[in-house]
């Protein structure tokens, strides 16, 4: 990013994942600047926005990027995931932003330049040609050979076992929140179908999550009916 500008860094000081859009309110949060423009935050990803905005800068940035995070966040990870969540909280402020993830658990050096490369290179064009109001956008980077770029919709994510149960030596249960990944939904265009094809997803997303397609169907429910105790 330092190539098209100033780059701040404002970030967690320690792994943050899978906390998706949670904000620190019950207590203080520190930054402490490793260097000119690189700071570390006790906080999540959302908070680091935040302080970032309102906080550490004089001025609001042109684009706001999150990432690159290490394993991707495809289909319905991104509701849990602080990468993500970032970018949405800079687009909820009205500034163009964007979340970039790696499919793999370990930071190749051809995966990371394959990434940094794109994330520059779309920087690029949302400076210049904008995006549209209320609308930030996804990308998952495949790990390996690199096919090309697809635009895509949010995927589905299959899970297992949601919690995994065991006995600590003194006899009590404890539990891992989390099963094996099942892989995900075979469904043309998405974004899990792009990135195992070995392309670069594009997802744009939007920050109102009103479905406003059930609101003919939900009209029938006669709502105020309810209010029928009062």
């Amino acid at each position: 990013m330092s190539e098209l500008g100033r780059a701040v860094i404002v970030a967690p000081d320690r792994n943050r994942s899978a906390v998706g859009h949670a904000l620190t309110l019950d207590h203080p949060l520190r930054a402490e600047e490793i260097r000119p423009d690189v700071f570390a935050v006790d906080g999540t990803p959302t908070d680091c926005v935040n302080l970032g905005i309102h906080g550490l800068l004089k001025q609001k940035p042109d684009l706001v990027v999150s990432g690159i995070n290490r394993g991707s966040n495809l289909g319905d990870d991104i509701t849990y995931s602080g990468t993500v969540c970032a970018a949405l909280e800079a687009s909820l402020m009205g500034l163009p932003s964007f979340a970039i993830s790696l499919d793999s658990q370990q930071f190749d050096e051809n995966d990371l330049e394959i990434a940094a490369a794109f994330a520059s290179r779309l920087a690029r064009k949302i400076l210049s040609n904008g995006l549209p109001p209320e609308t930030f956008m996804n990308v998952n980077v495949p790990h390996g050979d690199c096919l090309g770029v697809r635009l895509t919709r949010q995927g589905k994510r299959c899970y297992g076992e949601a919690v995994v149960c065991n006995t600590d030596p003194r006899g009590r249960n404890y539990y891992w929140i989390g099963g094996p990944d099942l892989g995900f939904e075979d469904i043309e265009g998405s974004d899990c179908n792009a990135v195992a094809d070995g392309f670069i997803s594009v997802t744009p997303l939007k920050t109102s999550m009103t479905h406003e397609a059930v609101f003919p169907a939900m009209h029938d429910w006669a709502l105020d009916t309810l209010l029928d105790f009062i």
